[in-house]
Order: C-alpha cells, then structure tokens, then sequence
C-alpha cells in the first residue's frame, strides 16, 4: 500500500504570550509560501516544523512518515530536512567546499540524493569552491548557504525569509536560482516571506498567517481570488497565473502568454516561446465592460463571467471576481459602476487589462 503524500501539521502552542494554533494539509512537492505581516507565527511555525520549538501536542507528518505525535517525537537533528535562515551562518574558518562537504557528510553516500556537481550548477557556484564567507557577496553566501542545505538530501526544505537580508540586486541575482530549485529539484519547500515578489515568483501553494493563524491556504491562483478574504500580496489585491510563452511580437517588443485557455499580451521579457512563466494581475488594472470596445489602447479585452461581487474596504469601492476561461481574475471598480453596469453573478462581461500593467 502506497504511502500518503503531502504535510500535514498540528500544532498549539501557547509560548511568551504568543498563540499559534494551526492545522494544514500541504502539498508534499512544490513551494508553499507563508506569508503574513512580522508577528504572525511564521517563524514560529517553521521551528515547529524543524522540531526546534516543542509542542507537546504537536503533530507532523512529511510524505506518510511520522515526525511528531502524542508518542514520539523525532529530535531536529534527526528529521531529515534542510534549513535556510536569513542570515547564510556558514562556518567562517571553512572554504565554500568546506562548507558545502559539512553538509553532504551528515548523509551516507549510499542514500545521498543530491550530488556535489548537481548543487554546484543549480546554485552557479562551481567558481566559489576555494574561497572563505568573508569573501562573497551576501548573494553569494545565500546561494552557498541553500547548496548546504540541499547536500544533506532533505525530504523537506524550510526557507525562513532567505532574501530578507539582501538589497533589491542582491535579491534579483538569486530569485532565478531559486526558480530553477522549484522547476528542477521535487524537494518540497515551505518559504516564509513577507515579500510580494518572491511569492508572486516562486510559490505553487500559499498560506496565509495572522495572529497565529493559518487564515487562508491552497493553491496560490485560487487562494489570491477569494473575496470573502481578500489577500494582498503587496499594495493591492490580485492573482497570479501560470503560463507559457506562445508568442514574441519582435515589433513592438511584446509577448503573448497563454495561461489555461486564456492569451495575455504583456512587454517582452525575452523569455523563449514554449518558456513557463507567471504573470501577476492586481485588481486595480482591470476595468469592467458589458460590450466590447473596439477603439480602445487596451491590447487586453477579454470575454469574462462575473462570478462573485463584494464591497471593498473603502465603501465607495467592490471588488469582483471574474472567470476568463478557466482563469479566476480580480477587479476592483466603484459601487456606482456595479449599479450602473447591472453587475451580477453570471453576468456576461469584458474584462480589460492594460499589457504593461502585467508583471510577467
């Protein structure tokens, strides 16, 4: 009989005046982000995870092995995952393949999953090997810091804001890397952040924190779209799509992006056709019509179905839930335009989208 996939985690704490009292059934591949403002129990959380913060009754189970129950309880040095801090922490008086031997000898050859050649070119660090921490740029020391963790061949990686210590180039130098961990690699990640970019990049499934509470979780384009929770990654309401590239308008320097049975058009970022890439919609720059405008500087008109309709928090505003193809899309528009559009779930309508309001 085959094992369960995915995580599941039990845990109430009570701890220095904070409460964490969740319970989550993950996926067991892909990235879950958690994401939430300073003092939500992210952190907290993930040392649940990690074992480092006792709970005593805790539950956690990774891909059908138990880590944790009311019977046992599996030391952290014992639960085969990795851990990424903010800060890289790698062993100063060590050179780069040091460091990176520290964590591949804490497995046996014979069940090591990871090899040496194979984080050295996931991370691009083949060129590091000989030199000290004190010589790399915080990018750099991350990027070691993640092939650490990876050469212990975890079953379960745990990134706590890794990029929370970088500036902007920094941050921009290690987002692809770590896209090509998710795309190449089926170790399981849970990264908490704070950053709308870094989640609206990476993640496949989102969990949502406040006040200790796993307030919202699944998969990332339909959690975004629930109104009766708004979720903002950022300044503003919005979804995050997945697609490919199946056009590159060399012209005018724009790309056609299909996602599901749905094409985008958005500024060129010059990724190849056939290329998976994500583009991220926010509520703000989509505009409602009942016909379709033909005169329009808007390359983005597509036919659409009002799903659902909410007020916003400001009472002149409701935000809309709108279904193009299969796509699950926001708007935000004033409670006048509802009335005077005759909005309502079911109705026919055209959702308009500027190209250079997507991020792609």
């Amino acid at each position: 009989m085959s094992q369960p996939e995915g995580i599941r985690a039990r845990f109430q704490l009570d701890y220095a005046g904070f409460a964490l009292d969740v319970d989550l059934a993950l996926p067991g591949r892909g990235i879950t982000a958690i994401f939430g403002p300073s003092g939500s129990g992210k952190t907290t959380l993930l040392r649940c995870i990690a074992g480092l913060q006792r709970v005593a009754t805790g539950r956690l189970m990774v891909n059908g092995d138990t880590w944790q129950d009311e019977t046992h309880f599996l030391a952290p040095h014992r639960r085969p995952l990795g851990y990424v801090f903010q800060e890289a922490s790698l062993f100063p008086h060590l050179t780069v393949r040091g460091n990176l031997d520290y964590g591949m000898n804490r497995v046996p050859a014979g069940a090591r999953k990871v090899s040496l050649d194979q984080a050295l070119e996931l991370l691009g660090i083949a060129d590091l090997l000989e030199r000290k921490p004190e010589g790399l740029s915080g990018g750099e020391r991350q990027r070691v810091a993640i092939a650490r963790a990876l050469l212990t061949s975890p079953r379960l990686l745990l990134m706590d804001e890794p990029l929370a210590a970088l500036d902007l180039a920094r941050k921009q130098e290690i987002l692809p890397y770590l896209e090509r961990l998710h795309d190449e690699l089926e170790i399981p990640v849970l990264y908490v952040s704070h950053a709308p970019d870094e989640v609206g990049r990476l993640a496949d499934h989102l969990v949502v924190m406040e006040a200790g509470r796993a307030v919202a979780a699944g998969p990332m384009a339909e959690t975004l779209a629930r109104l009766d929770l708004p979720i903002r990654l950022g300044e503003d309401a919005g979804v995050v799509l997945e697609g490919t590239i199946a056009e590159r308008d060399q012209k005018w320097q724009l790309a056609r992006v299909n996602c599901s049975d749905t094409d985008f058009w958005t500024r060129d970022g010059g990724h190849p056709v056939g290329h998976a890439v994500r583009i991220r919609i926010l509520a703000r720059d989509v505009s409602i019509a009942r016909s379709r405008m033909t005169d329009s500087s808007i390359l983005n008109i597509l036919p659409a179905e009002v799903m659902e309709i909410r007020d916003e928090t400001h009472p002149a505003q409701a935000l809309v839930k709108l279904k193009l193809g299969a796509s699950p899309v926001l708007a935000r528009v004033t409670r006048r335009s509802v009335e005077s559009l005759g909005l309502a779930p079911g109705c026919k309508v055209y959702a308009q989208i500027k190209a250079v309001a997507l991020i792609a």
